[in-house]
């Protein structure tokens, strides 16, 4: 059944809306009609509707029913990316939205070899979200997860040490990650991965000495874009949501 994201504005009683892009993309691109049925989602929360009204500006939708979402993790998990060469932050986000993460925050390290200024990034993050709905609306997500804006070091690790389990996932090793969750039922979980060249010894050492948690994949090196889907992978396998 198609799936669409739409804010709270948009649910009025027993009728709701779609507007937009979106509405053009029902009636021109899927040519739906009166009385075809599809899938509302709203902060978590999924309606089945029914179409009512259908034109280029504006869907009409008489809610049927409501269920709060079933395929959200039990933890929210954002991955702080260290900023990648070309376009592998794209891929990155599409698999880490489809993995369960909630939140993608794209970090400058020292080793960052890409370092994009504010306003060349702006115009990028547009379409990593654009991607993040995409991936959402694929996998049957029940929130769109937002990407942010790139962040500094410090910041990272402030919000690591903020959440339940902060990690860092360092390539010259460190916790098992079934040893680190063993006993533990986080709900708030963030993981750092670095870019090509990995981490700078002080920057391990600082978020170290910060309290976030030296993990490893392994003894084989990963590449920056499969290190992020590697260890999201393996946290939403250990808390039960794969």
């Amino acid at each position: 059944m198609p799936r669409f994201f739409v804010e709270p504005e948009c649910i009025c009683g027993d009728t709701a809306f779609v507007r937009g892009g979106d509405a053009v993309h029902i009636g021109r691109s899927l040519r739906m009609r009166l009385g075809d049925e599809i899938t509302l989602c709203c902060m978590g929360t999924e309606y089945q509707c029914k179409l009512i009204a259908v034109s280029d500006e504006e869907c009409r939708c008489e809610i049927l029913s409501s269920h709060t979402g079933d395929c959200e993790p039990n933890i929210k998990l954002t991955l702080f990316q260290a900023v990648p060469k070309s376009d592998k932050l794209e891929f990155i986000v599409q698999k880490a939205v489809e993995l369960g993460a909630a939140e993608i925050c794209p970090v400058l390290t020292s080793r960052c070899v890409s370092r994009p200024d504010g306003k060349s990034f702006r115009k990028k993050l547009e379409r990593l979200n654009k991607i993040a709905l995409e991936a959402a609306k694929q996998c049957g997500r029940s929130i769109v997860p937002k990407v942010t804006g790139i962040i500094s070091l410090d910041e990272c690790i402030k919000r690591l040490s903020d959440m339940d389990m902060g990690l860092i996932c360092y390539e010259r090793g460190g916790e098992n990650l079934r040893n680190v969750f063993s006993g533990k039922s986080p709900e708030t979980v963030g993981v750092l991965i670095g870019s090509e060249g990995g981490f700078d010894s002080a920057e391990a050492e600082k978020c170290i000495s910060s309290g976030v948690v030296s993990i490893g994949l392994g003894k084989r090196i990963l590449r920056c874009e499969t290190a992020p889907i590697a260890a999201v992978s393996i946290i939403m396998n250990l808390t039960g949501n794969i």
